[in-house]
């Protein structure tokens, strides 16, 4: 018997959508993570994983969409290999099994290394500009989540008790740190 072609995708952000991953690729379920591949520490990935059962192949659009360092891209296909998972790669055209030759071992860790050295050159050019507009004063830091008057009423509100904390962020539609890190800079409570 066959098993199931279980897909997996994943993007960086909740902006960008996955419709051209997996585009005409047949599978009969889907995870989908909005999540960095920085780790495996993701909730649709686990999920893909647990789910997978021997005889199963996970299909994936590209290695960088399953990991983005070479040590996890190598041990998820290890970890899914010995348990008699196939991976498919769509782009790279390579389908890992457990049985492979060593010159698909070669590729897994050739590519996996190509994609971990695109995202160091990616942080390391980010890091660069924005310490160069940090220089220039162009880089002023992500805006501000409320206008300097909600801040004021915010700080004012906090400091008269008249709501808990938790009612105040929901209120004006920032999470509790960015409540407490407005009310730190404010005086209303001491730097930890």
């Amino acid at each position: 018997m066959t098993g199931q072609r279980i897909g997996y995708k994943r993007v960086s952000t909740v902006e960008q959508n996955t419709a051209r991953q997996l585009d005409g690729v047949t599978v009969g379920k889907v995870f989908e993570d909005k999540a960095s591949g920085k780790n495996t520490a993701r909730p649709q990935l686990q999920a893909a994983l647990e789910f997978c059962r021997e005889g199963d192949t996970l299909v994936v659009h590209s290695m960088d969409r399953l990991a983005r360092n070479l040590t996890d891209l190598r041990l998820l296909v290890n970890d899914l290999t010995e348990r008699g998972v196939a991976v498919e790669f769509v782009k790279e055209h390579l389908t890992f099994t457990g049985e492979d030759s060593p010159m698909s071992n070669l590729l897994l860790s050739m590519l996996g290394a190509v994609a971990e050295f695109e995202r160091a050159l990616l942080l390391e050019r980010q890091r660069e500009g924005i310490a160069l507009a940090k220089a220039e004063g162009k880089y002023k830091g992500r805006k501000q989540s409320l206008s300097a008057a909600e801040v004021r009423e915010l700080v004012n509100r906090a400091a008269a008790g008249e709501s808990s904390k938790t009612d105040l962020a929901r209120e004006f539609g920032i999470s509790r740190e960015t409540l407490y890190a407005y009310l730190r800079a404010n005086g209303v409570l001491r730097k930890a």
